[in-house]
């Protein structure tokens, strides 16, 4: 409670409402003098985040503790002693990726050292010039593979990458402006549709930029990448409730909703986890210890007990149908990841 000196004024500054204890019955304001010390807020500031820490690591003790535990306090309406799952998830996740971040830096990778060993290696240009003569050969190929199906637009490359005949097929447009003119000349019904001409002149572009900012673009999809991985898995948490929802649609009693706050405290536990991940590998790397080894892959492994055995305490199914579900659902989340994750990447190219 606030020790701040109460007003003798009996109406809220807040909501105008009538009091006659300490906090308004209407809005909960407490009715203290607005004007406050130094000392009141530097007591209020530590009050408060010594209550915090207390609900958090209570919290975070029962959770490693007791898997499943929480979920199962949270849906009996006993909530008062620990922090709330959403809140939770928010706080830990953006320390997660704040850590993750910091630790993964894009930008200190350096590609054009590579590219300048290899383009000074004899072997590696030799390599290189019978690759361009293999790819002329198969050009010369599909130019006169393709004269007999339709019309060729044909016209000179006078670019510093290459210089001579170049035509109209899917893998000779070197150009977006070259793509378009080729699209303009063939008739209405032959030309390509809204979506593959934008996938053709996304890639033509990609393949431009390649030519010129090499290791610059390869680090933006990168960074771009990694930076959404955090929308990713507030895609997925859902997606990842309602397949816990599809697994034990016999638990009437059971909503939605309390398959979500079940999988936010996996997430939870997963953010976790990885950060003591994340704390053992820079351990090791100051120590040298080479036992630490040890440690890393029991923290790796443990989520994967850890998971079945909170399905099993919260769903209170037998150990071999909770083993079931636990293997089902391992393989739809991993099929489902993938395809989101393949979906990310598309849409990172698309965007960059």
């Amino acid at each position: 409670m606030s020790k701040g000196r109460l007003r003798t004024e009996k109406i809220c500054l807040n909501c105008g409402t009538e009091i006659t204890d300490r906090f308004c019955p209407h809005c909960g304001q407490e009715n203290i003098e607005p004007k406050q010390s130094v000392w009141h807020l530097i007591n209020h500031f530590f009050s408060d985040i010594t209550h915090f820490d207390g609900k958090f690591f209570i919290t975070v003790k029962d959770l490693f503790a007791k898997p499943g535990f929480l979920s199962k306090e949270y849906m009996a309406g006993r909530r008062a002693s620990y922090l709330d799952p959403i809140r939770m998830y928010v706080f830990t996740s953006a320390i997660f990726f704040l850590i993750f971040f910091s630790m993964v830096n894009v930008n200190t990778i350096n590609f054009q050292e590579g590219e300048k060993t290899l383009s000074n290696d004899s072997t590696f240009k030799k390599e290189m010039q019978n690759v361009a003569k293999v790819r002329d050969s198969l050009r010369t190929v599909r130019f006169y593979r393709d004269t007999m199906k339709a019309p060729v637009a044909i016209s000179i490359d006078t670019g510093a990458h290459h210089k001579g005949l170049r035509f109209g097929t899917e893998s000779g447009f070197q150009t977006v402006a070259a793509y378009d003119s080729f699209q303009r000349s063939l008739p209405a019904g032959q030309r390509d549709g809204w979506m593959k001409r934008s996938f053709k002149r996304k890639a033509i572009e990609m393949n431009e930029r390649l030519e010129t900012e090499k290791g610059s673009l390869v680090k933006e999809l990168i960074n771009t990448f990694l930076h959404s991985f955090p929308k990713i898995l507030f895609v997925f948490l859902p997606i990842f409730a309602l397949i816990l929802k599809l697994l034990y649609v016999r638990h009437r009693s059971l909503y939605y909703t309390d398959h979500g706050i079940f999988s936010i405290h996996l997430f939870i536990f997963s953010f976790l986890c990885l950060l003591g991940i994340f704390a053992l590998t820079k351990f090791r790397s100051v120590t040298g210890w080479e036992w630490t080894n040890w440690l890393i892959v029991a923290a790796v492994l443990y989520p994967f007990i850890y998971f079945y055995k909170a399905m099993r305490r919260f769903y209170g199914q037998r150990r071999l149908k909770t083993f079931l579900k636990y293997s089902i659902l391992f393989v739809i989340s991993f099929f489902l990841m993938t395809l989101i994750f393949v979906a990310a990447i598309g849409y990172t190219v698309y965007e960059v």
